[in-house]
């Protein structure tokens, strides 16, 4: 089994870098491979050294503030590539193309393990309002940011900062994904179908919240509307750098809880007896699902049918076992969405990159209407 998990991911990893490679070429400006993985090798630094000395004292960045230290660093790497090439990967193409990756990853990722928490093929990462509850927190932030900031007191210098839309989409992910939680649970239990229908009414009511807000966005309804249909237009290195960090530390995190997801398809009954404390797998489950969502729709606003399509896909490929579906889905996820972000920006107008994923989804999503049989809860 994990010679297989090893095979599959291996080859999904090369592919997902030559998908990134291939992306960070295509654009008004046509950027040969060889030239993109230049430019990204003159762009790796290595510690070269350590100074020391009493004149140093904080000189050496934030991992030696305060220390007489300072690590230098030096770039292994100096092939001859066009300026302007270099900028135009460096910074316009890869952050985006990057980000695209990682919350590809993420929404596939959440996507695997809701379908395997419900037991339905038609579950998605914002099954449980997740996505809904982060588009409230972005649109009334473009709406009314001055009523956000009020309503979030302890965080207003974090959001006055210009990460406001993306942290009030991430507070509104989690609030959501916690508060349908709550409302599911009963004496310690989580039934699975009281938490589905749960997420459904809570996510019906986000739904007419995101509509009362469009109502009465005025002038910033063209933002509203974009940011709604999913975009990766002003993807930064820093939203990268947050991404790198939270998916795949998530994604790990959720591998760890394969076997017991697994056992989980049993039943709740047959998974007890098999050694599994369910409860705590779920929660744990929940609350990952949630955060990684959440991250993902943060950045990107909500992008449909990743979380939905991939898995399936994928499982067709390696089966069933979330040892091997969920590492390979997940990097499945990131191919998909840099592909899709591509097309997105490869046209005579850039669009949305979730009307490129939905117009990709929902014939597949038509496709499993007919063709599957959607498991009882």
């Amino acid at each position: 089994m994990y010679r297989r998990a090893a095979v599959y991911s291996a080859a999904l990893l090369a592919l997902l870098a030559g998908v990134v490679t291939v992306s960070a070429g295509v654009g008004p400006v046509a950027v040969p491979a060889r030239t993109v993985v230049a430019v990204v090798a003159n762009a790796v630094v290595v510690p070269a050294g350590v100074e020391w000395g009493g004149n140093l004292a904080g000189a050496g960045g934030s991992l030696t503030a305060g220390l007489p230290l300072r690590v230098r660093f030096a770039h292994p790497f100096a092939f001859a590539v066009p300026e302007t090439h270099a900028a135009i990967v460096m910074r316009v193409r890869l952050p985006r193309i990057l980000t695209a990756a990682f919350v590809g990853v993420g929404l596939a990722a959440a996507g695997t393990v809701m379908q395997g928490f419900f037991r339905n093929p038609m579950a998605d990462p914002g099954v449980i309002g997740v996505s809904s509850g982060a588009a409230v927190g972005a649109v009334s932030w473009i709406v009314a940011p001055s009523a956000v900031l009020a309503f979030l007191g302890p965080l207003r210098p974090v959001l006055a900062g210009g990460a406001g839309l993306q942290l009030a989409a991430f507070c509104g992910a989690l609030v959501a994904g916690f508060g349908v939680y709550l409302i599911a649970s009963r004496d310690g239990r989580t039934p699975v179908a009281t938490l589905l229908l749960a997420g459904v009414a809570v996510q019906t009511f986000l739904g007419a919240v995101v509509s009362y807000l469009l109502l009465h966005s005025g002038e910033s309804i063209r933002r509203v509307t974009y940011w709604l249909m999913g975009h990766l237009s002003g993807a930064n290195w820093s939203e990268v750098a947050v991404l790198a960090v939270l998916v795949p530390t998530l994604t790990l995190v959720l591998m760890a809880y394969a076997r017991d997801l697994n056992v989980l398809l049993l039943g709740e009954t047959d998974a007890r007896a098999l050694g599994v404390d369910a409860e705590r797998s779920k929660r744990a489950l929940l609350a990952v699902s949630s955060v990684l969502t959440g991250a993902g729709v943060a950045v990107s606003g909500v992008i449909g049918f990743v979380g939905l399509i991939v898995p399936h896909a994928v499982r067709l490929l390696v089966g069933p076992d979330h040892r091997i579906l969920l590492p390979t889905s997940a990097l499945a996820g990131g191919s998909f969405l840099v592909v899709a972000d591509t097309v997105a920006r490869s046209g005579v107008a850039e669009l949305p990159v979730g009307i490129v994923t939905a117009a990709a989804g929902a014939p597949f999503f038509l496709y499993l209407l007919r063709t599957r049989e959607v498991y009882d809860l």
